[in-house]
């Protein structure tokens, strides 16, 4: 079980910040997770983007690299 990651702190970006991060990392590198219902996503993503819906996210937690920085919007 992943009950660790509960306890680990979680730093909070800024919409400015989150771009500079993106702009000086290689896409790869981190994860940018959209964590919005589907039809939100559908309308309007970030490239690159991975969809797992909030309520869905602790069943799907494996298809995350925890070696890599997410970014979670």
């Amino acid at each position: 079980m992943k009950w660790k990651q509960f306890f680990t702190p979680a730093r909070s970006m800024g919409v400015d910040e989150a771009r500079a991060f993106i702009k000086e990392h290689k896409q790869g590198e981190y994860t940018l997770l959209d964590v919005r219902q589907p039809t939100e996503y559908e309308k309007a993503r970030i490239p690159g983007a991975k969809l797992i819906p909030l309520p869905e996210l602790t069943n799907r937690l494996d298809e995350l690299d925890p070696e890599k920085p997410i970014i979670a919007y």
